[in-house]
């Protein structure tokens, strides 16, 4: 007999910044790695014998939790990865809602409905993943392991082996980031024992780190991001900045010089259906994130994380690994970065700070490909 601990990965940025992540490699958030150590906690007095995971990064690092503390090899297994989405890889859940509000739809309530070009279907996924379990428990006979995966993968799993169909997997529950699940095997037979539980995310020691920032959910399709337009967006620019400006800075800015750096800076609106909430804009250096702003009535929404997902993408499309942003001194933004990992590295001119952001991947978990 068999006893495989089927665990999701840890918070990836797609999760917190609303981007369909697929079969992209994105990195963990930093309450991702919370949830690691979480993780590393709760199993530190349970014997391994081996571990598995996706060949992704966000598996491959969350996986860090038990190959590394107990010295064991990490097993990558590309059957394991998540859902290919296709077309949907790396935009954003609202511009594809914006875009698909009925396969939209389809994906959420209706998998045997569902298709997008280029796109695996969920059968096909069912499929290699559950061959993927067997032949790692008809390997490990006798032993115990834990394999990483993923939220849609594993959800198929589950509702596959407690007897529903691909149709009826929307009725099962949905496994937390870092949720374990516990699969007896025997034979060809593998029974679920017990799932989506969570409980090492609900201790003291991880909740003390908690924010009270609000996180959207899965079904929740967030924003959709176009570039602005100086011939029909500069006094909605205006206004926008003019408003966040007086309130967290406290002190007048400069109208010229906000549609100067507008007209030759990448700036993208954040729409949430057909209006705009929200900007982020990019500075001369790759890296550099000059403005961002969420309209005051829309905040608290997980709106301003989305802001950040669009600036990681940016950056790193262009071969950066790192964030930063120079604020006034004493600004009323520096929280809202710092919770988003930022942290101060230098002193401006002017008395302000310089905050940075590490974007990078971790070369020893990303392993060879």
């Amino acid at each position: 007999m068999t006893t495989i601990y089927l665990i999701r990965h840890a918070e990836a940025e797609g999760n917190l910044y609303r981007i369909a992540q697929g079969q992209y490699d994105s990195n963990l958030t930093d309450r991702g790695w919370r949830q690691v150590r979480a993780l590393e906690r709760r199993f530190a007095d349970i014997h391994i014998d081996a571990v598995y995971s996706s060949d992704l990064y966000r598996t491959c690092a969350t996986a860090s939790a038990i190959y590394k503390p107990k010295g064991l090899e990490l097993h990558r297994v590309p059957e394991l990865r998540e859902i290919c989405v296709g077309d949907w890889e790396q935009r954003t859940w609202g511009d594809i809602y914006r875009s698909d509000p009925a396969q939209m739809e389809n994906f959420n309530l209706h998998p045997e409905r569902w298709h997008v070009e280029h796109a695996e279907t969920p059968q096909q996924v069912l499929d290699r993943t559950l061959g993927a379990i067997r032949e790692i428990a008809r390997v490990n006979n006798g032993k115990t392991v834990a394999v990483f995966s993923h939220g849609y993968a594993i959800r198929l799993t589950l509702a596959a082996l407690q007897g529903y169909t691909v149709a009826q997997m929307a009725q099962t529950p949905v496994g937390d980031n870092t949720a374990v699940s516990v699969i007896e095997a025997e034979g060809d037979v593998l029974r679920v024992l017990s799932r989506d539980d969570n409980s090492h995310l609900q201790t003291p020691e991880f909740l003390a780190g908690e924010k009270v920032r609000r996180r959207a959910n899965g079904l929740e399709p967030g924003l959709y991001f176009q570039p602005l337009r100086m011939e029909d967006h500069a006094e909605l620019l205006t206004a926008m900045i003019a408003a966040v400006w007086e309130e967290k800075e406290r002190q007048p800015f400069d109208r010229e010089r906000l549609l100067a750096d507008a007209a030759v800076r990448p700036t993208l609106l954040g729409y949430l259906r057909e209006e705009p909430v929200g900007l982020v804009q990019f500075g001369p250096e790759n890296g550099w994130i000059s403005l961002a702003c969420i309209r005051a009535d829309c905040r608290k929404r997980g709106f301003g994380g989305q802001l950040i997902g669009q600036a990681v993408q940016y950056t790193r499309s262009h071969g950066g690994e790192r964030l930063h942003v120079a604020l006034p001194e004493n600004s009323g933004a520096a929280q809202f970065f710092t919770d988003y990992g930022f942290s101060p590295v230098a002193s401006t001119e002017n008395s302000g700070m310089i905050l940075e952001k590490n974007i990078g991947f971790d070369p020893e978990i990303l392993g060879k490909r």
